[in-house]
């Protein structure tokens, strides 16, 4: 390995080291007046004290073989990468043209995907999931290359960051963590985050993983440290921790008071501590650059920084029209049955586990690049809690079909990571056993819905994310509740229903075929139901945001999806014979986006709507059904729009609990008679 040092490293590089710190470090002192002048750049993090870290982590990550992951305080990172001074000032100041976001995310989050300088989130430590993730790809796909993530010491005390650290020496993936130590969270000491002085320590047990600790205030120990990490997790296929020593000249950001927590003596340490100005010294002593030499690279730093800058002020700010571009991408359009319908013909019907296992099968047939994994989805002749993945990793291999620790965040995130590796990947992950499970994963299913909007469309994670919701099988509490009422409030995901077999496996086609993150949501009380069970085409696709009117009627219209829906049949079939009264039920399928056409025409047609789903009348999805036929269709109503779901209660596990909670026909049927004689 080649080692740097003042005295042996040739007077370019130098000069080169010296010119990238003079400027990175004049534009983190001069982003204040942006505020000041309310140009914007209202979030700065400064780096000042983490110098040569920084710099050793831009020129080590590179171009074409590496995925950097910097952190909102990574400045010089980004600058040393190869970012402009311009681009990062585009980002600061939110213009159409920052090459992370187009302006759409926070300031000091800088990013250039196409290099793959990747655009991460404001939630700290989070991206060290989406660096494992797509180390596995680089595993995979045998490129040479790391993953390079980077925060501060206080974000290791997250949870997902042990998750990625724990995966990645379990799967032995080229990840190095940099560490950037400057001993504080926001105004929170690092003895009060944790037990042992350096955060690295904790991990010393964890087995394929080299620690190593550096001076982040030096750049040759830098440099050197930065350079062992690559070569090290390259030639062992090994993580690697980087525990930088650093320290924070000012203070956390730009709405922090540091002299509210760090006294005279602390700041006039960490001045004096200065990277930049050690490095300045060093320079002059061993007389490898004269002062000469010095102010003409600081006045050549200077005059970038101001071209940079006018530049930078005349770009155009975003369009606010255009706020609605890259929620979501274009789906597959499906070709054979373009309206999700088949007409009925003779042959053996399929439960919808075995639609959903055959699905998966063919379309793992059809596109060799794509994976699935999640707890307990391969073992042996065990596929997953309920059997749905049966026989997958014999035929697909362990590389393709894989369990993972039961950790959710981990799973979400490195689907999230692998994704962005190459746009052909498409992964299906089982975000839990069951949905009730999901809830330490939502933060990675927020950054899933973020990615493609937050990255001005640069990048979309191709993911199908499964889920076993739902009750009727006596599961109580984290067996039996449902969630799509709390994720359809965040936009950037499909999410899908079936209630019947051949839509679950039309719906599934359409998703592992489609660009973008797509909630499929499996009712398991109808994995082997008779009455779920259906005849299943070959290759039969359903479209998003395409209902099905399982049944018509002319005097009301019941809105339904997952177990209900079998439920609102036999209460049509029991209405009709009892009182002649002839109901409509539609079978939503996809909740996000919904096929608001296929309702209206209903309602217009009955003028009496009913909305009925396992989950919560309370904030359930629901409401926003109700709450949309209110707005756009009141003029043809004729009665109250009703609802029926669950109580706003959690599921108990007794079945006499169980039926109190949750709707059944008996409930169903005495609000829709109640409607019809309105």
């Amino acid at each position: 390995m080649k080692k740097y040092d003042i005295k042996t490293t040739d007077e370019a590089t130098l000069r080169k080291w010296y010119y990238l710190m003079t400027l990175g470090r004049a534009l983190d002192e001069k982003t204040p007046s942006y505020l000041l002048q309310s140009l914007g750049w209202s979030f700065h993090a400064p780096y000042a004290g983490h110098d040569g870290i920084q710099l050793a982590i831009g020129q080590v990550f590179t171009k074409g073989e590496d995925f950097l992951f910097p952190y909102y305080r990574d400045m010089l990172t980004a600058l040393s990468a190869g970012m402009s001074v311009e681009e990062l000032i585009l980002n600061g100041i939110s213009k159409a043209t920052d090459p992370g976001s187009g302006g759409r995310h926070m300031s000091n989050h800088f990013a250039k995907p196409e290099w793959h300088i990747e655009n991460v989130s404001s939630a700290t430590g989070t991206h060290d999931l989406h660096a494992a993730g797509v180390a596995r790809a680089m595993v995979y796909y045998g490129h040479r290359g790391v993953a390079i993530t980077s925060h501060g010491e206080s974000a290791s005390s997250e949870g997902f960051v042990y998750e990625a650290v724990n995966g990645a020496s379990l799967e032995r993936l080229p990840v190095i963590f940099v560490w950037q130590d400057n001993g504080y969270g926001i105004s929170v000491p690092k003895d009060e985050q944790t037990a042992n002085r350096k955060v690295a320590d904790n991990f010393s047990g964890f087995k394929n993983l080299k620690i190593i600790h550096c001076n982040g205030k030096d750049v040759f120990d830098s440099m050197n440290a930065m350079t062992e990490a690559r070569e090290f997790a390259i030639a062992n296929r090994t993580p690697v921790i980087v525990h930088a020593n650093c320290v924070r000249i000012g203070s956390h950001s730009n709405s922090d008071k540091h002299t509210l927590y760090r006294d005279e003596n602390e700041l006039t340490y960490v001045k004096d501590a200065d990277p930049l100005m050690k490095f300045r010294r060093m320079l002059l002593r061993y007389k490898r650059l004269s002062e000469e030499d010095l102010q003409k690279i600081e006045a050549e730093a200077k005059k970038e920084l101001s071209a940079a800058n006018r530049k930078a002020l005349a770009a155009p700010d975003p369009d606010p029209k255009s706020i609605f571009d890259f929620v979501l991408p274009e789906p597959y359009e499906p070709k054979k049955y373009p309206d999700g319908t088949h007409k009925e013909v003779e042959g053996e019907k399929a439960f919808m586990v075995t639609a959903i296992n055959e699905t998966l099968k063919s379309e793992f047939r059809r596109n060799p690049d794509t994976f699935i994994w999640g707890q307990d989805v391969a073992n042996k002749e065990k596929g997953g809690v309920f059997n749905v993945t049966k026989g997958m990793q014999q035929e697909f291999g362990d590389a393709r079909v894989f369990s993972a620790p039961i950790a959710e965040d981990y799973i979400v995130g490195t689907a999230n990571g692998m994704c962005r590796f190459d746009p052909k990947i498409h992964v299906v992950i089982e975000g839990a056993e069951f949905a009730d499970y999901f809830w330490p994963a939502v933060e990675q299913y927020v950054e899933c819905t973020h990615e493609y909007w937050r990255s001005n469309g640069k990048f979309v994670p191709n993911i199908t994310l499964r889920l076993a919701s739902g009750g009727y099988i006596g599961g109580g509490l984290y067996h039996s509740q449902n969630i799509e009422g709390a994720l359809t409030t965040l936009p950037g995901a499909r999410i899908v229903c079936p209630s019947f077999a051949d839509d679950a496996a039309g719906l599934l086609r359409t998703s592992m075929r489609s660009r973008g993150f797509t909630l499929f949501i499996e009712p398991k009380a109808l994995y082997n139901s008779v009455e779920a069970s259906a005849i299943v085409p070959e290759d039969f696709e359903v479209p998003f945001g395409k209902a099905r009117i399982r049944r018509e009627g002319s005097d009301l219209s019941i809105i339904t999806y997952g177990n209900t829906t079998h439920f609102c049949l036999n209460v049509a079939e029991r209405l009709a014979k009892e009182s002649g009264w002839e109901v409509e039920v539609i079978d939503l399928r996809s909740l996000i986006p919904l096929d608001k056409e296929t309702i209206f025409e209903s309602v217009k047609k009955t003028s009496k709507a009913l909305v009925v789903h396992e989950d919560k009348v309370f904030s359930g999805f629901g409401a926003e059904v109700a709450a949309t036929l209110g707005t756009e269709m009141f003029r043809h109503l004729d009665a109250p729009i009703r609802r029926v779901g669950s109580t706003f209660t959690p599921v108990g596990f007794h079945p006499v609990l169980e039926r109190a909670i949750l709707p059944d026909e008996e409930k169903i049927y005495a609000t829709a008679k109640e409607l019809l004689e309105y």
